[in-house]
């Protein structure tokens, strides 16, 4: 799967972060890696600095952290964020729970 840098792209990756229970917050600041997650609240801070190709990287690069704790419910996700979920997991590295 190739992903595209454009605002498109990343206003998916906004909602879809979103739908799984993130905060994506665009902040000034002096951090390197261009986020911080807050462990309980799931807060994503992406440098308002970043380029539109940065902050689809930063956020891609956050996803690829997720993984639904045992003891919540699924994330409900629209069509287009389920699908683009299903399309990403194998990119990011996610393995899908039926392998597990």
């Amino acid at each position: 799967m190739t992903i595209s840098h454009t605002k498109h792209t990343l206003k998916k990756l906004e909602t879809l972060a979103k739908e799984l229970g993130y905060k994506v917050r665009y902040e000034k600041g002096n951090f390197q890696s261009g986020y911080c997650l807050v462990e309980h609240q799931r807060v994503a801070i992406v440098n308002k600095f970043f380029d539109t190709e940065g902050r689809v990287n930063v956020l891609l690069d956050i996803l690829s952290y997720y993984r639904q704790k045992s003891e919540e419910n699924a994330p409900v996700l629209n069509d287009t964020s389920a699908k683009l979920w299903k399309d990403l997991k194998p990119f990011l590295g996610i393995r899908l729970m039926e392998e597990e």
